[in-house]
């Protein structure tokens, strides 16, 4: 990986090659960004750095062989721990190990993509990933073993926060012990999810969302987007990568979640003082309880954000508006109305609640009926 392929975040590549050339490479370092920042790309590109000593953006001018071997992330000295779940392959006790190949691909064919991303990969949506105990003994016993080249040793972990807390603990005990020309890549999404003792043994660099700009001249250049074309899918993408090669490219089997929240608070609106609604409600969860639990999380996040859009049109903030409905008869003139500062407040720790309880595994029939109720209430609150 290439520091010259990785879009924006100059100023971080600039001080990451800066600092190993001159030798300052601390032992953990915690790398936080939102998702399409960046975060997993530029750990593997620092990793090169290190590993393959090279000095310069273009990252392929030290040792040839060590290079090649990057092209598949194949190094024997880069090792990768992620969260995972068992599969009808992997019955019991998963751990990375069983799924680094599948890794490997997934992060060549685009490394900026999402966890949620590699769950439909593994096709284990409709479970919660999690990095275990048995990814720590793999780690020590990894590490254990001298390094093939006779330098370092890069252990990346993606998507630290999804770390329970027994491979925490096990972790912890090397930050605090760290072996010789070691270095932990810790890459995290939500900092504040990650046990502070291991927090403040890493060194952690900030990572911000991408500029439009940045996003659409990479558009232009590497898809040959039109101008225009590539200006609205930037600003659709609100600084996140993956969520614009999404959208330049749609998965035809992408959940129809747009048509859900909108058939949803059509529903809501309906049901004050009607059986049938409220029966048409619950039909509606039992849809979305069957669609798996990351799935539900990604769609309640995805209302979340609808909600913030109608509230900013309906504050006429319309230059923050970049969502646009493609559902027939569904405009934010009609539904921002709705959504005022009178309810939003409520509409949101529903939502924030009902996440909350679906990751703690509780009956997601329950948890969306419930939040289905609460909706109708909270959207005829005057």
């Amino acid at each position: 990986m290439q520091f010259s392929e990785i879009i924006g975040q100059e100023y971080i590549k600039n001080h990451l090659i800066k600092s190993a050339i001159a030798g300052r490479i601390p032992h953990a370092q915690l790398f936080v960004g939102p998702e399409g920042s960046g975060t997993l790309a530029m750990a593997i590109a620092y990793a090169q750095l290190i590993l393959c000593r090279n000095t310069s953006i273009e990252n392929n001018d030290g040792n040839e062989s060590c290079n090649v071997k990057f092209s598949s992330l194949s190094h024997p000295d880069l090792h990768f721990i992620f969260p995972n779940a068992s599969t009808d392959v992997v019955k019991a006790k998963p751990k990375s190990a069983d799924f680094v190949t599948e890794f490997r691909e997934f992060v060549l064919e685009n490394p900026y993509g999402s966890l949620f991303d590699w769950y439909n990969r593994l096709d284990i949506s409709n479970k919660q990933g999690e990095i275990r105990v048995e990814d720590a003994k793999d780690i020590l016993k990894s590490l254990a073993l001298k390094s093939y080249e006779g330098g370092y040793k890069v252990m990346i972990i993606w998507m630290a926060e999804k770390m329970n807390l027994e491979a925490s603990n096990k972790i912890l005990k090397l930050l605090e012990e760290p072996l010789d020309k070691t270095l932990f890549l810790l890459i995290a999404e939500d900092e504040e999810n990650i046990i502070q003792t291991i927090r403040s043994r890493c060194q952690v660099l900030n990572f911000g969302a991408l500029a439009e700009k940045t996003i659409a001249k990479s558009l232009i250049d590497d898809y040959r987007l039109e101008p225009n074309s590539a200006a609205k899918i930037a600003h659709q993408a609100q600084g996140n990568y993956n969520k614009a090669l999404h959208l330049l490219n749609p998965d035809v089997d992408e959940l129809p979640f747009e048509e859900w929240f909108v058939d949803w608070v059509r529903t809501a609106f309906r049901a004050k003082g009607n059986a049938a609604a409220i029966h048409d409600l619950i039909s509606w969860s039992d849809t979305i309880a069957g669609i798996g639990r990351e799935s539900q999380k990604q769609f309640l996040n995805y209302c979340i954000l609808m909600f913030r859009q109608a509230l900013l049109h309906n504050y006429e903030a319309k230059g923050l508006v970049y969502m646009e409905p493609e559902i027939t008869g569904f405009t934010f003139d009609k539904f921002a109305p709705f959504v005022t500062g009178n309810n939003i407040s409520e509409i949101f720790e529903s939502l924030s609640e009902a996440i909350y309880l679906i990751e703690r595994n509780g009956n997601p029939k329950i948890i969306l009926t419930d939040l289905s109720i609460k909706l109708t209430r909270s959207i005829h609150k005057k």
